[in-house]
């Protein structure tokens, strides 16, 4: 079975998107070595995201750029299961499974779709939940050199709550973006 992975890239002040679900800083991050997105994209099998991105999505789509239009600018295929309240709303789009539901079930249809592909987590409070119940198995991060000011934090649990974790990979053909895998520390 494949693993559960959060994967985003940030500002160095710690946002993953800017007010209104803003992506249009993403320009400033370093591009990939040749291939390495190609060879993410290709580990993964179901994408999990939330509404309010999807939504955005769809707004600014005549703003984004080629990176930011579709997931993995557009080198991956697979099944995007967003996480909504009514999922009728999106019944007439067949690019994406609408689901109703609690990460924990979200993420273990995301896991019989997947087989032994990867499950990707790509919103913040959906992989927040995903935390709160031990189920994200890497993590995946980028910097770009932006500070933000403002928009969604990477993690946000009001009253905190720590985790930490251990180094599995640094992406050394990619310097100037911290690219780098963690893995829950104890697992």
């Amino acid at each position: 079975m494949g693993k559960v992975a959060w994967g985003f890239t940030c500002s160095i002040d710690g946002f993953i998107a800017g007010p209104g679900h803003d992506m249009s800083w993403l320009s400033t991050a370093e591009p990939l070595a040749e291939g390495t997105t190609e060879r993410m994209a290709g580990k993964v099998a179901a994408i999990i995201s939330g509404r309010d991105g999807y939504d955005a999505a769809k707004a600014q789509r005549d703003e984004r750029d080629e990176l930011t239009s579709e997931a993995y600018g557009g080198a991956w295929s697979g099944t995007e299961i967003i996480l909504t309240h009514r999922p009728e709303e999106l019944a007439g789009d067949p690019t994406v499974v609408a689901l109703d539901c609690d990460v924990v079930e979200a993420i273990r249809r995301a896991r019989d779709i997947a087989g032994d592909r990867d499950v990707q987590i790509i919103s913040a409070d959906i992989a927040r939940q995903a935390l709160e119940h031990d189920l994200v198995d890497e993590l995946q991060v980028f910097v770009a050199p932006v500070f933000l000011g403002d928009g969604i934090r990477i993690f946000d649990v009001p009253g905190g709550r720590r985790i930490d974790w251990e180094l599995v990979e640094i992406f050394e053909d990619s310097p100037r973006s911290f690219g780098r895998t963690y893995r829950p520390a104890g697992r």
